[in-house]
């Protein structure tokens, strides 16, 4: 018994993390998430993605909605913007009322486009709830996969600075000098980059 017990724990194939930590290093200051893979790992699987491959290095953190009537709720954002350089295939939508992870402070959340479908590597992180964000009725829509765990001061600074341009649902949004997103590493697992091509890269000298 004892040696059957030994085997197959020889050949036990090891449980994917529950929990996977992302430190962003930002020019602004340093904010570790903490990804729900268990609860979300269609949307956590594609943002390590990003991670692993380095295509969140050298973006920003460009949009900052704040609450009418409180501005200091509300939400930021950034990632990749259009750059269709960094771009991998869009995401299915894990709807928050599929995950069960809702739109609370720190909570960190993909943005998408028109089509639910479409997302990519731009999120938006969380001050105060903004449960209007979670899936109800015919609104799917968006899908929450962790949250902050450290740096929640940053956040807020971000949230803070002056902002303008933009137009239509992100008119009066944009920072003026965005926050440049040094790098994102991942501090659980192992990396497993994409092997896909760095377009954006080319013509950078080290």
């Amino acid at each position: 018994m004892r040696f059957l017990l030994v085997l197959l724990l020889a050949f036990a194939v090891p449980a994917q993390a529950q929990t996977v930590r992302v430190k962003l290093n930002t020019s602004e200051g340093a904010i570790v998430l903490a990804l729900d893979a268990k609860r979300a790992p269609k949307t956590v699987a594609n943002f390590l993605a990003y991670v692993d491959d380095g295509r969140l290095d050298g973006t920003n953190f460009y949009r900052s909605a704040r609450r009418k009537g409180n501005e200091k709720f509300g939400f930021i954002q950034g990632g990749i913007g259009q750059d269709a350089r960094r771009m991998l295939p869009p995401l299915a939508l894990e709807q928050t009322n599929q995950t069960g992870i809702q739109h609370l402070d720190g909570t960190v959340s993909m943005a998408h486009g028109v089509n639910p479908d479409s997302a990519n590597a731009n999120f938006s992180i969380m001050v105060g709830a903004n449960p209007s964000l979670d899936a109800r009725g015919p609104n799917r829509g968006y899908a929450a996969f962790g949250r902050v765990v450290s740096g929640m001061e940053v956040v807020r600074r971000i949230l803070a600075l002056p902002t303008g341009g933009g137009r239509d649902a992100m008119k009066g949004q944009m920072i003026l000098k965005p926050v440049r997103i040094l790098s994102a590493q991942r501090l659980d697992g192992v990396a497993k980059p994409t092997g896909r091509v760095k377009p954006w890269l080319i013509g950078v000298q080290n």
